[in-house]
């Protein structure tokens, strides 16, 4: 499904499983601060493999009981869809059942579950210990070439869009692409931003061409987010990674941009492992391409995958990896405007050993007071800063 290091040929890190082992102090203040993660791949996962998120699942980063122990309020659900799907046009089907997955988890634990539509209903909805799902779908794909299907999707909860993802669309250039289409955003995407503005829904710019978040600011309202990044100046070269100068301008328009824990967005050797292995995918390809061409026997992917999986091990990071980046951040744009994004459940596992499952907030609190953050500030990067921008979109939103 998702872009995963196995599908990048990148192995899995070293399987340590770290239980939350913060201070009390930092569990206190998880416990009590708004939480709030904007991309778990939750939906996904389901799809391959059903569990039941409402009681344990080890198998899985995000269920409800480590969530509880982490302190988790507002979970965005990735409803991810691949460039694969949005070609063969099932990605509208894909999106409405991981949609589906989403609700039944509500229906099958109301106790414990409720869906968000609106940061003014967080205080309501949290009481009783329920951890909030509100659906972001990663990928523009589902919305085809028809623009009311944004006003579908937004009456199902959906509260963010990521305009594309690792390939071009109809909407915007991929970061991840090596060859642009538009230039930035398409004349559709142009509309689609001014809808999601419409509309109150969220403008994701993870994912996108440096000229596609370019385009977004220029065409927007209202503040967006970049849901789950990194920053670029500990990846250099990475476009995956929102730059300094992009994460500055995000911030200026009041955006918020979430960082992530993934170890391919904060190592730069991971980074750089997932830029070269891009570049080698192209190239075995057009090398196949020309060998079918000229009628000759073509070579296996599957085994270009195992070599490169081999030759390139993940490396194993810490927590440390992720308070520099948001140190970086912060000093950069000031802490009204950083906030966390994890991508747990769409790594495969790739992730800081201290922060391996929805219960390892705690360890990340205790970082950031370590580091002389005070708890207001740690509270605005846990979830405040997030829904003041939701709050934002909201209320400028006209349909």
């Amino acid at each position: 499904m998702r872009l995963r290091y196995a599908v990048l040929g990148l192995s899995l890190s070293m399987a340590v499983t770290s239980a939350s082992a913060a201070n009390d102090a930092a569990r206190r203040l998880a416990q009590d601060a708004i939480i709030v993660d904007t991309h778990i791949d939750a939906p996904g996962e389901l799809l391959s493999h059903w569990d039941d998120l409402g009681v344990a699942a080890p198998k899985k980063e995000f269920d409800y009981p480590r969530a509880r122990e982490g302190g988790l309020d507002v979970a965005f659900m990735s409803i991810y869809t691949s460039p694969e799907e949005d070609a063969a046009g099932t990605a509208w089907q894909t999106a409405n059942t991981q949609l589906d997955a989403v609700e039944a988890m509500v229906a099958r634990h109301p106790d414990k579950f409720a869906i968000l539509r609106s940061p003014g209903d967080v205080e309501k909805l949290r009481k009783g210990g329920r951890v909030l799902l509100t659906p972001g779908m990663e990928n523009g794909a589902p919305i085809g070439d028809d623009l009311s299907r944004l006003a579908d999707f937004h009456a199902r909860g959906v509260r963010y869009v990521t305009l594309a993802h690792s390939e071009n669309n109809r909407i915007a250039d991929s970061s991840y692409a090596m060859k642009k289409k538009w230039g930035g955003l398409s004349p559709f995407g142009e509309q689609v931003v001014a809808e999601m503005n419409r509309l109150g829904i969220m403008v994701d710019v993870s994912h996108i061409s440096d000229d596609a978040i370019r385009d977004v600011l220029r065409v927007t309202d209202v503040p967006v987010i970049a849901s789950h990044s990194g920053m670029r100046h500990f990846t250099p070269g990475f476009e995956r990674n929102i730059s300094d100068e992009l994460a500055l301008a995000v911030a200026k328009e009041g955006g918020v941009v979430q960082l992530v824990f993934g170890t391919g967005f904060v190592s730069a050797k991971a980074a750089a492992d997932m830029q070269a292995y891009f570049a080698a995918s192209a190239a075995f390809d057009e090398e196949n391409e020309k060998l079918a061409a000229a009628g000759k026997p073509v070579k296996s992917k599957d085994a270009f995958e195992k070599q490169w999986k081999d030759e390139h091990p993940v490396p194993v990071v810490h927590i440390d990896a992720v308070l520099d980046q948001i140190d970086h951040a912060v000093k950069l744009l000031g802490a009204d405007h950083v906030g966390i994004g994890s991508d747990f459940d769409g790594v495969s596992g790739n992730l800081p050993v201290e922060l391996r499952s929805v219960a390892d907030y705690p360890n990340l609190v205790e970082g950031l007071q370590k580091r002389g953050y005070s708890d207001a500030d740690i509270r605005k990067i846990l979830g405040g800063n997030l829904l003041r921008v939701w709050g934002e979109v909201e209320k400028a939103a006209k349909g």
